[in-house]
């Protein structure tokens, strides 16, 4: 913990406009995790316990230094299947795990009361204005500026 509030402390001291989110320490497959690595390289020391108490290590130093934080233990176990759709390995996360770690930054970037605000459909658009390297309309004359374009995602993000 003392380790997380000179981590904490650091980043605060940056600047008056350095904002910053812990993310806690996620569960893990110890199972999965158990079968994809070689105990011949060495012995696996992390377990779901120590996630955990890392996890709420990471949120209590947070609330004491009035640091955001995405709580990603419990964010993860809110899946029933979160043991075999967040992992690829035990350890490393899928793209639903990722998309999991996305939507909890996010939350936070919304929730924040931060000025300015850093969710993304607060930021203004880098480079927006019309170029003739846009997509050429239909007619011909014209062309189109997707820069604010989102039907293009995989996932809509909030």
């Amino acid at each position: 913990m003392d380790n997380m509030r000179k981590i904490g402390e650091h980043l605060k001291s940056l600047s008056n406009k350095t904002r910053v989110i812990f993310l806690s320490c996620p569960p893990l497959n110890e199972e999965l995790l158990k079968k994809s690595t070689s105990t011949a390289l060495s012995e696996i020391v992390r377990t779901n316990e120590t996630c955990r108490l890392y996890s709420e290590a990471c949120i209590s130093v947070s609330k004491e230094m009035d640091i955001k934080v995405v709580d990603l233990w419990n964010a993860m176990q809110k899946r029933e299947d979160w043991a075999t759709a967040c992992f690829t390995d035990g350890l490393h996360l899928s793209e639903e795990g990722s998309n999991i770690v996305v939507e909890e930054i996010l939350r936070i970037l919304k929730e924040a009361e931060w000025d300015p605000c850093l969710h993304w459909k607060a930021m203004p658009t880098e480079f927006g204005e019309d170029s003739p390297y846009d997509l050429v309309a239909s007619s011909g004359k014209s062309t189109i500026n997707p820069s604010e374009w989102t039907f293009h995602r995989k996932r809509s993000w909030e």
